[in-house]
């Protein structure tokens, strides 16, 4: 007689998992420019410490912490005022110029991107939400 195995949803302890809360557009590509800011200040600290620009302790204690918070940051753009430190952080970028003059530049351009996921998030968003508001016609499958 052959054994018959059932595949469950429920994991081992017993406890079902909660659902993962669906991101809007807007929460992932911010996300990801505040990612790539992360690896964008582990590279200005070394360049920093290399250039002799501040004191090697300055560089990368400032370099974690810029980070660190970079990366508590992108966990909370779900929230209206997580987006607001997001800008902020835009800010901390932009400042990194008065000790490295070409992040000016740089932070110019993160500056640029950010505006731009920013402001062409909240419109998928926006057609998202009007999509699945309306009443649009499904296609019939063959059965």
């Amino acid at each position: 007689m052959e054994e018959v195995t059932t595949v469950s949803s429920v994991p081992e302890g017993g406890k079902q998992r909660k659902p993962r809360r669906e991101r809007s557009v807007t929460e992932s590509l911010l996300s990801i420019v505040l990612v790539l800011e992360v690896i964008l200040v582990f590279f200005v600290s070394l360049t920093a410490f290399g250039l002799k620009a501040v004191e090697p302790a300055t560089a990368f204690i400032g370099g974690v912490v810029v980070a660190v918070f970079l990366a508590m940051t992108a966990r909370v753009l779900r929230f209206s005022w997580g987006v607001w430190l997001g800008w902020v952080m835009q800010a901390v970028i932009l400042a990194a110029g008065f000790l490295l003059p070409i992040m000016f530049l740089v932070g110019a351009v993160f500056l640029a991107l950010w505006i731009f996921c920013f402001v062409r998030g909240r419109q998928i968003d926006a057609q998202k939400a009007a999509f699945a508001s309306s009443d649009h016609p499904t296609i019939p499958t063959e059965e």
